[in-house]
């Protein structure tokens, strides 16, 4: 495995028909947050050091006075611990890159570039430069769309109304069925959602989406194992 420019430029590149969805979800989280009461710096410095649209989401959900903080640290660790799953598969992708390559690739790990990297990789494109190239692009996307939704956000506007909400959606299901193998896949597949699904019933809080990841990745194992 290799990390060099051409890769990352080819990440870049790739990333930026993701970059687009990606957008439009941005753009929610900056209206979301102006309405929630951040202004325009606090705004762009929560996507650009957190740069996690999930748990961001999760956050302005949760933002109200008194700021309830550790209830919002204890449910964003939830949401992000999908992380340790998708770091435990770049272990071996990794282990020849130093320090800093290494680094500076998991800070743009996000789901769809982990996804979009994967399907790369499984194709013969030995360069791990990639994972980097096309987070970098959605960085980009991801700060700046905060920035002009809390620029152009307002008190009375709704993204829902003109469907943005469903951006988010779309893009993993578009990840999904590029990561598409086999009919082995479906399986896994059918048991994180169930699993998901039975935790978002029965449990407060965001448990589902750890208990979705970690019941299809050890069904995943053992099918294809």
């Amino acid at each position: 495995m290799q990390f060099s420019l051409t890769g990352w430029f080819k990440g870049f590149k790739s990333g930026i028909p993701i970059a687009l969805g990606v957008a439009s979800y941005g753009l929610v989280f900056g209206i979301l947050s102006k309405q929630a009461g951040l202004d325009l710096i606090h705004s762009l410095c929560m996507s650009a050091f957190v740069f996690a649209g999930a748990s961001q989401f999760v956050a302005m959900d949760m933002w109200t006075a008194p700021l309830p903080v550790v209830a919002i640290i204890v449910t964003t660790f939830v949401v992000n611990m999908r992380h340790l799953l998708m770091g435990a598969v770049l272990v071996e992708k990794f282990k020849r890159l130093s320090r800093f390559q290494t680094y500076v690739s998991l800070f743009f790990l996000v789901d769809e570039n982990w996804a979009y990297s994967l399907a790369e990789w499984k194709k013969g494109n030995q360069n791990a430069a990639l994972l980097a190239g096309t987070g970098f692009c959605l960085f980009l996307s991801w700060t700046i769309s905060t920035g002009i939704g809390s620029i152009l956000g307002s008190a009375d506007m709704d993204p829902v109304k003109w469907g943005i909400d469903f951006a988010f959606t779309a893009i993993f299901i578009f990840l999904a069925t590029a990561m598409w193998r086999d009919k082995r896949d479906l399986v896994p597949w059918m048991v994180a959602a169930t699993v998901a699904i039975l935790f978002s019933k029965a449990f407060p809080g965001k448990w589902y989406i750890l208990a979705g990841s970690l019941s299809g990745s050890m069904t995943g194992v053992l099918i294809h194992d």
